[in-house]
């Protein structure tokens, strides 16, 4: 029970933050200290600058050779697309709302493993955990990127005269800010290349204002009538990203040889709560931004007991 509890604790720390900025974002709209112009904005902002840049950051200072691992990344990327397809060939059938397809599809499956699961990772194993899991983020951000710009693309346009192309498709991921981040970054990474100190330094600017942006922007967005309205979406959005994906995904990959450090990142990946860039591009692209904000709140939220109950498990076989 002590271990438990420690677990929780360590992880409360972790997301309990980002809940209180959302939980801010929400009462300065409220008060109307921000409004909708303000949310506007910064959800633009966030999407074309802040976030491209700090993901640029992260993977440009990662030691591309010195981490690579084709077996770890090859189970990511399997599992990832295969979970995709499978939350979009069930959801489909029950959700008729295009907006609200994409939306769930996108919170479903998309991962806050930049923030959560490298927050984690680092004060699971240190400098060690945190260079395997940024190898990991270099993989799912373009990947989460491109998944979520089709379903986004596809369901909105899906039903409408002129249908979806290919080539609405391949525009929207080549002009997508984040996706044009990763492969500016990946040169940097794989020979080791580094931005002048000037240049350094504006970055860093940029990418600090990304989370509390794109957290009060979402907590700006929330509205309590409508989190109860779209109680079912959201409520199986968060089992799926919570429980579901977790409970298949990790076994998985125990039974094909991860272990220690590997199957404990697998773990935080597949069960950490939705990322605030589903909301960014929900919104810029014209999806139910309101289902995304709230399937990002009670994922974070429930994420306090799941992801602390995982690492308990962890712990308790000697995983970690």
């Amino acid at each position: 029970m002590d271990l438990y509890l420690q677990s929780l604790q360590f992880t409360a720390g972790i997301v309990t933050p980002i809940f209180v900025i959302v939980l801010l974002g929400y009462l300065l709209r409220r008060n109307r200290l921000v409004d909708e112009a303000f949310i506007n904005t910064s959800s633009r902002l966030v999407f074309m600058v802040a976030l491209p840049t700090l993901v640029f950051m992260s993977i440009a200072r990662t030691d591309f050779q010195a981490v690579f691992n084709p077996a770890l990344l090859g189970f990511v990327f399997v599992a990832t697309l295969v979970s995709f397809l499978a939350i979009w060939w069930l959801a489909a059938r029950w959700i008729k709302q295009p907006e609200d397809l994409g939306a769930f599809i996108q919170g479903a499956f998309r991962s806050n493993f930049g923030i959560i699961g490298m927050a984690l990772s680092y004060n699971l194993f240190g400098k060690a955990g945190l260079s395997q899991a940024a190898m990991v983020l270099a993989l799912v951000i373009p990947m989460y990127n491109v998944l979520s710009v089709v379903v986004l693309t596809v369901t909105m346009n899906h039903g409408t005269k002129e249908g979806v192309s290919i080539r609405q498709i391949l525009h929207a991921i080549l002009l997508n800010p984040l996706i044009i981040a990763v492969v500016l970054a990946l040169p940097f990474s794989y020979y080791g290349l580094h931005l002048p100190v000037v240049l350094d330094t504006t970055a860093n600017y940029f990418a600090n204002l990304t989370l509390p942006l794109a957290l009060l922007a979402i907590g700006g967005s929330l509205n309590l009538k409508s989190l109860r309205n779209s109680s079912l979406p959201a409520f199986w959005a968060t089992v799926t990203k919570l429980l579901i994906l977790p409970l298949l995904l990790t076994p998985v990959a125990a039974a094909l040889g991860f272990r220690g450090v590997e199957l404990a990142l697998l773990c935080v990946l597949f069960s950490s709560p939705t990322a605030a860039a589903a909301f960014v591009m929900a919104r810029a692209m014209g999806a139910n931004a309101q289902l995304t904000a709230n399937i990002i709140l009670t994922t974070t939220l429930g994420s306090i007991v799941t992801i602390s109950a995982g690492v308990f498990v962890l712990r308790l076989t000697g995983v970690i």
